[in-house]
């Protein structure tokens, strides 16, 4: 085989097929970056997809290319991964957008807000929609370029110390919750709390917070939320989809080669489908152990939903009135979401709410 001739002919898919990467990087120096998670090493979903995306790197790069991971707190705190990577303290780092809405809420528009779209549509928005270009363009003023890099799929409503009856068991309640839906609890009456993964097991049981989300079952089972609070509600209307992405500088980016650039997006690309698949196969298991360890597990009370809803589009309308940034990037969020809601009602929702009527 004629190396040259074929990398110079077939572009990097066809490099990549014909397994000759490690020939290409050898031409190339060697590079090294360090990635910051904001996610605890315990979480092998979550965590788990910086790992996966390092990994994917240095194997298609045959070892040239190579990322350490880092947990929450190693390097630089949780939410301190933003900065991190716009100064250039680390090249890349792997989050969930949401978590800096207190910057400039465009960023949650990256990851999830309440009752937006799901994990499909949320894909489907970023990689075929305007998603991926409008949240670069946004990033762009943070020196950070970003690549979708995983999904948790609809999340679990969190975990109580008391039942919610009602709207009114919202009010004064303190509750741990990441990202967006904070303003929405706000307004609700609740008190919500910014708190990292591997912090919100104290909070819920010395009492500090009377209640706590973060994503599902296999990962709340595995942080022990069911031993501190008895009641576990669905759905967690503030993140049907959210995206994680790995934040990558945007001067080390550009510095990569064409060929290590691809690498970087094709990692990404199978980081972000394999996280959600995880999820998918690992949360049935872990809901059913759950609940014959006595959890309660209960749908949020409809007037719950309702002026939760409600707080939402009202929040958007003043946010859009105020931020050019977030309406520019919301406006487009709001159409394709009107569309594929048209589109999943007569196919997905219908299809779903069947299957699961059935006793199969």
């Amino acid at each position: 085989m004629d190396r040259r001739s074929l990398i110079k002919n077939a572009g990097i898919a066809g490099v990549l097929a014909a397994g000759v990467a490690p020939a290409v990087q050898a031409q190339g120096a060697a590079i090294r970056w360090r990635l910051a998670s904001s996610f605890p090493k315990s979480l092998d979903t979550i965590f788990g997809g910086a790992e996966t995306f390092a990994k994917k790197v240095g194997e298609m790069s045959g070892g040239k290319f190579t990322i350490t991971t880092h947990a929450a707190g190693e390097l630089m705190p949780a939410f301190g991964v933003v900065d991190g990577v716009q100064n250039g303290t680390v090249e890349v780092a792997h989050t969930a957008p949401y978590y800096f809405f207190g910057k400039d809420e465009t960023f949650a528009l990256g990851c999830a807000i309440p009752f937006g779209l799901n994990s499909r549509q949320m894909s489907a928005w970023m990689y075929e929609g305007n998603g991926l270009k409008l949240m670069r363009e946004f990033y762009a003023k943070y020196n950070i370029i970003n690549f979708p890099a995983g999904n948790t799929g609809c999340q679990m409503g969190g975990w109580y110390r008391k039942e919610i009856k009602s709207v009114k068991d919202m009010k004064g309640l303190k509750m741990r919750i990441g990202g967006f839906g904070g303003k929405v609890l706000e307004r609700m009456g609740s008190v919500p709390q910014n708190i990292p993964g591997g912090e919100i097991y104290q909070a819920l049981e010395k009492g500090t917070i009377d209640a706590a989300e973060w994503v599902g079952p296999y990962d709340d089972q595995k942080l022990g939320f069911n031993k501190v609070a008895p009641f576990y509600y669905y759905p967690g209307w503030w993140e049907g989809g959210p995206e994680l992405d790995v934040f990558i500088n945007t001067k080390a980016y550009e510095g990569l080669s064409a060929e290590n650039k691809a690498i970087v997006e094709s990692a990404a690309a199978y980081a972000h489908v394999e996280m959600q698949a995880k999820y998918d196969a690992k949360n049935p298991t872990a809901l059913k152990q759950l609940v014959g360890g006595k959890t309660k597990v209960l749908p949020f009370p409809k007037d719950v939903l309702d002026l939760a809803f409600k707080e939402s589009m009202a929040l958007y309308a003043e946010i859009s009135a105020r931020n050019p940034a977030w309406k520019k990037v919301y406006d487009d969020y709001a159409n394709f979401r009107r569309d594929q809601n048209l589109w999943f009602r007569f196919t997905e929702a219908r299809f779903d709410n069947f299957m699961q009527s059935q006793k199969l």
